[in-house]
């Protein structure tokens, strides 16, 4: 079945092809299609298009379709080309003529773009969710063990005392700028692009305004060329938000499989959650970090992926559009299987005490020593210089004794001023206001 047919239908190799993965992407979108299509017949009735009871009928109907998909009852049936189509495929079924008129004033162009918006600010919710959850946790082991030292590198050669307060912090402040990033491909992603139809409008008289305040959209998308425009970038701006939070992901990855390692040893982790080897009976390799890895690799490519695949595209749709769906739907899952997966795995993080008592270190505390002099008056050229040959002739002596104060130092984590900005970017999202009017329009 197909919104488009007349009276002759494609070659059936042409259909499967321009069809591709949509009828299983597209039950992403389920949920998201029926309750754009209940905010557009409501929006058909007050000009006139419906009657109060066509609408009464189409409604209940709805919802009906929305309770199967809930349930997980709901799927797209063999030869019915995608959610759309499905949908009113249902309701004609049902309702007969009624039915094929919920479509007055819409393409599925427009049907596809705000079924993706709807999709992807729920998507953003689910994630920001996620990122809450590993901040949390990064946050209170920071302070856990923020009295812990370890030792910091440079080009991987030691280099100053560091803590795992600090480390962890450090974690905890990249997810906050991702989170700003997150919040700024929300504010793309919340405005509305129904009533745009094919990319130039209706003649229908249309009031757009009451479909973004039920669907509980913060704006419209206003110019409806533009609206079509944003298919691709949308979804481009979603993946480069994506790919912060993952490098932040890999980046906390690479840190734990190295310092795993027992040429490190500065953390262990339970025996379930490493892997063994076939034939080597010592072996706790980290495979969950270095899937993290890998995948917050490929989550990080996304955003070029989509460049590519839209690069060079006039205004209007393009069918190759579709192929956004096969790159992003996939990469949402993947990215909160991360956050979910570096949340068990930081949670059961074991940290070593007493590290740089081992004088393999004890070069981490060449620049303490630099400083103690340049404090007791000696040019910092000079103390550095002094500290260089005594390096260098095997005299130099050093305290493990450290005493950093500056705001954001082993001293003075500044946890609480990172958790603050953390927390009014989330309330930025005003999520609340989307769950209000959506739970309007399906109950």
């Amino acid at each position: 079945m197909k919104l488009w047919s007349k009276d002759k239908e494609s070659l059936k190799t042409v259909t499967d092809f321009t069809t591709g993965q949509d009828n299983v992407l597209d039950l992403h979108l389920a949920p998201f299609d029926v309750m754009g299509s209940i905010a557009h017949i409501t929006m058909l009735e007050t000009i006139g298009l419906l009657t109060n009871a066509e609408l009464d009928t189409l409604s209940k109907e709805l919802k009906s379709i929305y309770k199967e998909i809930e349930a997980g009852k709901f799927k797209i049936e063999t030869g019915v080309e995608d959610i759309h189509s499905q949908v009113e495929l249902q309701l004609t079924r049902t309702l007969g003529d009624v039915g094929k008129k919920i479509h007055s004033g819409r393409s599925r162009n427009d049907q596809v773009l705000v079924d993706i918006k709807l999709y992807l600010r729920h998507e953003i919710e689910q994630i920001t969710q996620r990122v809450q959850q590993v901040f949390n946790l990064l946050i209170s082991q920071s302070e856990k063990h923020k009295d812990k030292l370890l030792p910091g590198y440079t080009h991987l050669q030691v280099a100053m005392p560091s803590s795992f307060g600090l480390w962890l912090g450090a974690y905890a402040e990249s997810l906050t700028d991702d989170l700003i990033t997150l919040h700024a491909a929300y504010q793309v992603v919340n405005k509305n692009p129904l009533g745009s139809a094919a990319g130039y409008g209706s003649s229908f008289p249309l009031n757009r305004t009451l479909t973004t305040h039920l669907l509980g959209f913060d704006e419209l998308n206003y110019n409806v060329v533009y609206a079509q425009m944003g298919r691709g970038k949308t979804e481009k701006i979603m993946a480069q938000a994506m790919s912060n939070v993952a490098a932040t992901l890999g980046k906390l990855a690479m840190d734990c499989t190295l310092f795993i390692n027992q040429n490190f040893s500065f953390i262990s982790f339970p025996d379930e959650l490493t892997t063994g080897s076939s034939i080597m009976p010592h072996k706790k390799n980290p495979d969950v970090f270095e899937l993290i890895r890998g995948k917050c690799n490929s989550l990080q490519a996304l955003p070029n992926e989509i460049a590519l695949l839209t690069t060079n595209h006039p205004s209007g749709y393009h069918r190759d559009l579709q192929l956004l769906k096969e790159k992003l739907f996939p990469a949402l899952q993947t990215l909160k299987d991360c956050l979910d997966m570096t949340h068990l795995m930081v949670s059961a993080m074991e940290v070593k005490t007493d590290i740089l008592k081992d004088e393999k270190y004890k070069y981490l505390f060449s620049v303490e020593e630099v400083n103690k002099l340049v404090l007791s008056g000696i040019p910092f050229r000079d103390a550095y210089k002094k500290i260089g040959l005594a390096i260098e002739q095997g005299k130099f002596s050093y305290s493990t004794q450290i005493h950093h104060t500056h705001e954001g130092s082993i001293g003075n984590l500044m946890t609480d001023q990172i958790k603050s900005t953390f927390e009014k970017t989330l309330a930025q999202f005003n999520f609340q206001k989307v769950h209000h009017a959506l739970q309007n329009l399906v109950n």
